[in-house]
């Protein structure tokens, strides 16, 4: 009896492409907007990805790319899956090496880095310090009676289920952090709570790392959208925080 193979579909690839983060960004590719299209022809599946500018890092580029493709590799019932990145000055040389299965090295030879993994770790406790930081800033604003001081004494289990919540969750498994519900919120960067004179200035030093990465994303989104008109439309915006913290100008 002839195994009755799942259906592909486009909402499934754009699913699974969902599950790709930009590494520099911290957001589903998905949500940025650098999908420009997705293709099925019966098993087989062929997606575009997109960046903002031309000059985009060409490693930042692979590890999106490759993701991209090892999560649609991934759907059930996949075929032959072509990933291509359009309008890159390196976009010949990585479609190539996606096409004959190479790796970095493989693909940029003598240009290419050792290795990536240090470069995702890094971008991995970066997403984890901004997911930490909106976490703590939201309990902080949900009651008018906590203050900033109140931070270190925050677990897991105080903050409320959410979008926030999950994010934070999941980096701190990307990083084999601690998730018991009585562990705490505020981590430094080498994934212990800091003492108690380290407190202010940690919090301090998360916000300045999330301003950062939420500044670039949304940078980005405007050079994609003057880059490619109409692709406003692709892109979903997460709601920001800073607008609630009234400027404090020292005098």
């Amino acid at each position: 009896m002839t195994a009755v193979l799942p259906r592909i579909d486009e909402t499934a690839v754009r699913d699974a492409l969902g599950s790709v983060i930009d590494p520099e960004l911290d957001e589903a590719i998905t949500d940025l907007g650098f999908v420009r299209s997705v293709q099925v022809s019966g098993a087989d599946v062929e997606v575009h990805l997109r960046l903002p500018t031309s000059f985009c890092a060409p490693n930042f580029a692979w590890l999106m790319v490759s993701d991209a493709r090892d999560a649609v590799r991934a759907v059930p019932g996949t075929g032959r899956v072509v990933i291509e990145l359009d309008d890159h000055h390196d976009s010949d040389l990585i479609n190539r090496g996606l096409a004959a299965d190479a790796d970095y090295r493989g693909t940029f030879g003598h240009e290419a880095e050792d290795s990536l993994d240090e470069l995702r770790a890094t971008f991995h406790r970066k997403a984890h310090t901004a997911a930490m930081e909106r976490a703590l800033t939201s309990w902080v604003r949900a009651d008018p009676s906590r203050t900033e001081d109140g931070v270190a004494a925050v677990r897991l289990c105080d903050l409320p289920a959410g979008r926030e919540t999950e994010s934070l969750l999941s980096r701190r498994a990307a990083l084999g952090l601690p998730l018991g519900p009585t562990s705490p919120v505020l981590l430094g960067p080498d994934g212990t709570p800091p003492a108690p004179e380290q407190v202010a200035l940690t919090f301090r030093k998360a916000r300045s790392v999330r301003v950062s990465v939420d500044g670039n994303a949304h940078f980005c989104r405007g050079l994609l959208t003057t880059r490619y008109p109409g692709s406003e439309t692709d892109q979903v915006f997460r709601p920001s925080i800073d607008s609630a913290l009234p400027l404090e100008v020292l005098k």
